[in-house]
């Protein structure tokens, strides 16, 4: 006899300073073994599994992400289990829906676009404070140079160069809709410095460590340590160039998935 089964998509959100990234890994916190502990508490069983549209790394944030539930046998209590779910999660993640799918749908093809974001300041050390949410750079950086760079990135390129250590079968042909540096906005805290920034990108889909090692040339560049046609050769196919500076992972969040 086959088991019933049920499909719900999970809209979540998370803190990531605290976690060594969204997957399941032996012997150290991470966000999908909170998500898989609290479910467990509140449904009082494992008869699931839970699969996610994209991972995360250590410390890496999600305003927006997607994570499909596969539950046999019975399906979620009906009377308010989103408010029971967010009871018991860590103040860290929060779910902000739950919704019932069919077995025909796939999270991992449903994302049509994501949108990342990285916050940084310069200048002053910023207030101890600030570290969960933006990276700071105390050389004073050239942030009008930054930003015309930020723009070579739209359009189709081959982003081998910040691929992180691609195989010859690794596919870094991209098309980005958006690369910009704005001011920041968007997220605000009285610690927060006066003034900070935001590297934003749009695109299909990205590589293990891209955004990180863009905002890591984007970095130097802003120092001095590299010029601007260094960030052009980058995008020229078989380059050769291979990058050392990955940015560090707290600034950096999924801040949307488009499905």
């Amino acid at each position: 006899m086959f088991d019933k089964r049920f499909y719900y998509l999970l809209k979540i959100q998370y803190l990531g300073f605290r976690y060594h990234g969204w997957q399941k890994q032996p012997d150290v916190l991470t966000v999908e073994r909170m998500v898989e502990r609290t479910f467990s508490y509140v449904l009082g069983h494992k008869n699931f599994k839970l699969l996610a549209s994209g991972r995360t790394d250590a410390k890496v944030s999600a305003n927006v992400a997607y994570v499909e539930l596969f539950l046999k046998d019975t399906p979620l209590p009906e009377d308010d289990f989103l408010t029971l779910f967010n009871e018991n999660l860590p103040q860290d993640i929060r779910c902000l829906e739950i919704t019932e799918v069919d077995k025909t749908f796939n999270v991992m093809d449903a994302p049509i676009g994501k949108e990342y974001i990285y916050l940084f300041s310069h200048g002053e050390k910023n207030h101890p404070f600030a570290a969960p949410y933006m990276v700071n750079i105390t050389a004073t950086l050239d942030i009008d140079l930054m930003k015309e760079a930020a723009q070579l990135f739209v359009g189709t390129h081959d982003f081998r160069t910040y691929a992180y250590k691609p195989n010859p079968e690794t596919r870094t042909i991209n098309t980005l809709e958006i690369s910009e540096i704005v001011t920041n906005d968007l997220y605000t805290a009285s610690f927060f410095p006066d003034e900070s920034f935001i590297f934003r990108v749009c695109g299909k889909g990205f590589k293990r460590h891209q955004v990180r090692l863009m905002m890591g040339a984007l970095f130097d560049l802003g120092q001095g340590k590299i010029d601007f046609e260094f960030i052009k050769q980058t995008l020229v196919p078989d380059n050769g160039i291979k990058l050392e500076h990955i940015a560090q992972p707290s600034g950096l969040m999924l801040h949307n998935v488009r499905l």
